[in-house]
């Protein structure tokens, strides 16, 4: 059952009183779909603000009213490009989370806060030009991968887009699995971001714990060269080679370690440089 915090409608009938008017959401947001992957993981679309503009890989908070009745926010990656009508998120689900808790039950027409003041550094701009791009992902930190990888600017930028995502079971890598294979399949993106560029992808899903072709840690099979010898292609090198990093806070200092080693640099918006780490995202 809903709490009045997350708008159930009352009427007259419903208490036998007084009608009383609800508070509208601030920055209120309806939601569109909803979709769950696994018992830990779902994604939803909600109303885009008609003033917001993003970057693709940015990211917004968003949340509900808490049980004090304030907001209660959260930083959450936009899953959808910057060219879509709505917004796309992706999400775990803790049964015991101040937010997830109640998030991971809405539907469709409910309501949702969302801040229009988009932020991040997983974006294109934190980037020197270079030649192959990776996409680091763990969990939900695929998200904002799912946007850039609708992007036309990064098939307008890069000649080889790996995108790797490391996940304990084999159900939770679906969501990254399906997105990229509708890319190849749906007619409207193969139109828009052209057949010749999508065959740039290189996808490079592993698991942890549950059986699967690829098996282990992303920063171990970088360690002992793996995933080169798997894809065929020489290690990362400064020169070539560009990095995005989202995961949870172990993965991305892990990572931020490893890519150094290679030789990349940490980057940001007003200084761009070979590789750049979502800071905001843990998860």
């Amino acid at each position: 059952m809903k709490t009045m915090t997350e708008m159930t409608p009352v009427t007259q009938a419903a208490t036998d009183a007084t009608p009383v008017k609800m508070p509208a959401l601030p920055d209120a947001q309806t939601v569109t779909g909803v979709k769950h992957w696994t018992d830990r993981l779902f994604s939803f679309r909600v109303t885009r603000p008609q003033t917001l503009r993003f970057r693709s890989g940015e990211f917004v908070m968003i949340g509900l009213l808490g049980d004090n009745g304030k907001p209660l926010l959260r930083a959450y990656s936009i899953a959808s490009p910057a060219w879509d009508d709505e917004l796309e998120f992706y999400s775990i689900k803790v049964q015991d989370g101040p937010l997830t808790s109640k998030l991971q039950h809405i539907e469709p027409g409910d309501q949702i806060i969302l801040r229009p003041k988009p932020v991040g550094t997983l974006v294109h701009d934190a980037l020197l030009p270079g030649h192959r791009i990776w996409f680091f992902a763990t969990g939900t930190g695929f998200a904002p991968f799912a946007s850039l990888l609708r992007e036309p600017q990064t098939y307008e930028d890069y000649d080889e887009i790996i995108i790797t995502h490391t996940c304990r079971d084999v159900a939770e890598l679906e969501y990254g699995r399906q997105l990229i294979e509708s890319l190849k399949s749906d007619e409207m993106m193969i139109e828009l971001l052209g057949r010749e560029n999508l065959d740039k992808i290189r996808y490079y899903p592993t698991t942890t714990r549950e059986q699967s072709p690829r098996m282990g840690r992303i920063t171990n099979l970088l360690k002992d060269g793996t995933v080169f010898a798997d894809l065929g292609i020489d290690p990362i090198n400064p020169a070539t080679d560009r990095a995005m990093v989202c995961g949870s806070l172990g993965f991305n200092v892990d990572l931020k370690e490893i890519l150094e080693g290679f030789g990349l640099r940490e980057g940001a918006n007003s200084d761009p440089k070979e590789y750049v780490v979502e800071k905001a995202f843990v998860g």
